[in-house]
């Protein structure tokens, strides 16, 4: 028997109906129907200018926009939309920037921490044990659990955003220009992190970019 791939994307595409008059209305196609496969492992770039469809086809995978048509799925099951519970264990996704996805409000530990509270049967202990596993395996000390987003360097938090998203084990990580807020040198640092936990943990890998050279790297 043949074992799916890991992520399997049959006819996928997006259509926004824009109003043009009082009683019309457009059709613009985000995204032509598409179908890949994806193994355990593997780095998929998805590379183009801005409002070429890259950012929509990025967060359909999440699904944070439903699709007009197509299927995902993902470890052999079928992705529905709305069903962010069963998506999230399998599909985590990192955003460009983490002064808009990381909550300010709230410290660092509670934000790694709120994942394995509502997706995990973990106890209090285990998921602090985790919380700090995690922080550990991003290049951060267990002490930065106490810290609020805003008291980290664009760098740590976006090594925050790298944490939450690989505090579930998923199989599947979702980069939506991650590194484009980042100055040179710690993007080329964080880069080849995200690559050695990738090969080190296995995970299947979609890079969204507007640069070409930047896709070619990871």
């Amino acid at each position: 028997m043949i074992e799916p791939s890991l992520l399997q994307v049959r006819g996928l595409s997006k259509t926004y109906q824009n109003r043009t008059g009082l009683f019309r209305r457009q059709a613009v196609e985000a995204i032509k129907p598409l179908s890949f496969d994806l193994e355990v492992g593997q780095t998929l770039a998805i590379v183009g200018e801005a409002g070429s469809g890259k950012s929509t086809l990025a967060r359909i995978l999440a699904g944070m926009i439903e699709p007009t048509s197509g299927d995902i799925a993902i470890d052999g099951q079928l992705m529905v939309h709305g069903d962010y519970q069963t998506r999230c264990k399998l599909l985590r996704m990192i955003f460009q920037d983490p002064n808009t996805s990381l909550n300010r409000k709230i410290r660092v530990g509670q934000i790694l921490e709120t994942p394995l509270r509502l997706n995990t049967e973990m106890t209090e202990e285990e998921r602090r044990e985790k919380v700090v596993q995690t922080l550990r395996m991003v290049g951060m000390l267990p002490d930065h659990a106490l810290f609020y987003p805003q008291m980290l360097s664009s760098g740590q938090q976006q090594r925050v955003a790298l944490a939450r998203a690989l505090v579930l084990s998923p199989g599947l990580l979702l980069l939506d220009e991650p590194l484009s807020a980042l100055d040179a040198l710690v993007r080329t640092h964080l880069r080849s992190e995200i690559r050695a936990l990738q090969q080190r943990l296995g995970i299947t890998t979609i890079m969204v970019t507007h640069d070409q050279e930047e896709a070619m790297t990871m």
